[in-house]
């Protein structure tokens, strides 16, 4: 057989569509992965830009920020400062795979099993994405997002827009339902239930606001006066339905906001295992490839130099070390269960204990486990071995601010491997990552100041800067004063801001009482 793939060859629309057909054999008939129709498109190296741009999105609303990266990365891919992604692949259904036109054969080869099936699979089946996001809407929905952005443009203004836009952007971290399944509505349905919507709000606001009687004595507030009742972590969903001033198109922009942001909350959490995914199955398809004789020795040379360049583990010394990379230790651990599954060693059954995988004979079933009922810190918890530990030279370095000096707490032994498991993992959890800040409280009674509470981890401030004009933000949606209290494990109260809604001023009130 003619191999159909060569190194440096210049791919064909035929020729793709010859290639793609025996990837989808492959999947379908070796591995059984199950996955979203597939929709490729071919795009400049000026069109990835753009969709970069747009956070990887075919359809998004116009924003500044947009063209602002836009032309930040233009200059330095031209530069030669930085390069372009092969593929942008989007979690919609079909799923939409952009391979760029100055890719070789054997890289539209590689994208399309990396994403088209890796990715794709991963959408399909993984739980966070089946409950979180609706791959059959987004698209739709996006479209209804961009026209009415669009209507409010030309009604209200470019800048009223943009004003409500880098606001709720500022926040969109904070407009996610983390444990209530969002509905999932198309584009016609928005636009149908946009007037209720703004109807229903004006009532609820009406009632929450203007009956409240001004001669309340504040001193005298009690637990059943006290609004919210519970915290509200979901700070977008709470302005959006209680600010008391806001004009209803402003609160239709802070929803569409909202949603995007829920879009993308899955994919927050599952960054190593996505991309661990995509690459273990490219690896294996191009390997099933060059077995059958569908691509040839220099392609596979071409591969082995692109593959080995993405799953490469920066030393800590190096000067572009950003951390661990996703796709080395993805794809590592992806390997690893293979060799678990089919070969455990004494060390794999004493570390995993009895667990159905370790053993079981068939390496793909334990790989779909791994895929489906997870998330990253999940993920490291249950499957990262004391092998790939050792690979990737991993101990735990402990930092405390009341010592002056660092603690090696997590080193190549029994315990010290569950140290290291366990602090990687909480490295990957949002909960440590993003700080936890939820609506405390309201002054229904005097000015209306919204209280914020930051509950910090491990005694970790919030920076003053990024606080300061993230609160801004928050004082212009909310149309009034805003605070914000950093509580310790005690709910004692370590740092106090307050920012004034019609002054950009910002008082910071240390846990000593000092003023900063």
């Amino acid at each position: 057989m003619t191999a159909l793939v060569k190194s440096g060859q210049d791919w064909s629309f035929s020729l793709i569509e010859e290639v793609f057909a025996h990837i989808e054999r492959i999947a379908k008939t070796k591995y059984g992965l199950t996955y979203y129709p597939n929709q490729l498109e071919i795009i400049s190296s000026e069109q990835m830009l753009d969709a970069y741009a747009a956070v990887g999105m075919p359809l998004m609303y116009t924003h500044w920020s947009y063209g602002e990266q836009f032309i930040r990365e233009q200059e330095a891919y031209k530069r030669g400062y930085m390069g372009l992604a092969y593929e942008i692949v989007i979690n919609s259904d079909p799923c939409i795979a952009y391979l760029m036109e100055e890719n070789t054969m054997l890289m539209q080869t590689l994208v399309m099993a990396h994403a088209s099936f890796g990715h794709n699979t991963f959408f399909k089946n993984n739980y966070l994405f089946k409950q979180w996001t609706d791959a059959g809407s987004i698209i739709d929905y996006l479209a209804f997002a961009k026209k009415y952005i669009a209507e409010c443009e030309e009604k209200y203004g470019i800048d009223e827009v943009e004003d409500i836009l880098d606001a709720a952007h500022a926040l969109q971290r904070y407009g996610v339902d983390k444990y209530k399944r969002p509905p999932r509505l198309s584009s016609v349905q928005e636009e149908n239930l946009r007037k209720d919507r703004e109807a229903y709000i004006q009532s609820q606001l009406n009632e929450l606001w203007s009956t409240i009687p001004h001669t309340k004595d504040k001193a005298t507030k009690t637990e059943e006066d006290k609004f919210p009742k519970e915290p509200q972590e979901n700070i977008l969903y709470f302005i959006e339905k209680n600010a008391p001033r806001m004009e209803p198109w402003k609160r239709e922009i802070i929803r569409i906001v909202r949603k995007v942001a829920q879009y993308f909350y899955p994919q927050g959490q599952t960054k190593l295992m996505n991309e661990g995914c995509a690459t273990y199955f490219h690896y294996k398809i191009v390997h099933d490839l060059y077995n059958e004789g569908i691509i040839d020795d220099g392609a596979l040379l071409e591969f082995y130099d692109n593959h080995t360049a993405v799953v490469r583990q920066l030393d800590y010394d190096s000067k572009r070390f950003s951390g661990i990379n996703p796709y080395a230790l993805g794809f590592a651990m992806y390997m690893d269960i293979e060799r678990i599954a089919m070969n455990p060693t004494e060390e794999d059954h004493n570390w995993f204990g009895k667990q159905d995988w370790v053993g079981c004979g068939d390496y793909i079933k334990a790989i779909k486990f791994a895929v489906q009922g997870f998330k990253d810190e999940s993920f490291i918890q249950q499957f990262l071995s004391p092998k790939v530990m050792r690979d990737f030279k991993m101990f735990t370095l402990h930092d405390d601010e009341a010592d002056s000096k660092y603690l090696i707490a997590g080193i190549h032994n029994s315990q010290g491997y569950k140290t290291i498991r366990d602090a990687l993992a909480k490295q990957y959890n949002f909960g440590y990552m993003i700080p936890d800040i939820q609506v405390f409280d309201v002054d229904r009674w005097g000015n209306r100041t919204l209280t914020l509470r930051h509950y910090m981890v491990n005694r970790k401030p919030l920076e003053a800067e990024s606080t300061t004009e993230t609160l801004k933000h928050v004082a212009f949606l909310w149309g009034y004063d805003v605070k914000l209290e950093s509580v310790d494990e005690q709910h004692n109260i370590r740092a106090s801001y307050e920012v004034q809604e019609d002054e950009t001023l910002l008082d910071v009130f240390l846990d000593d009482g000092s003023k900063k």
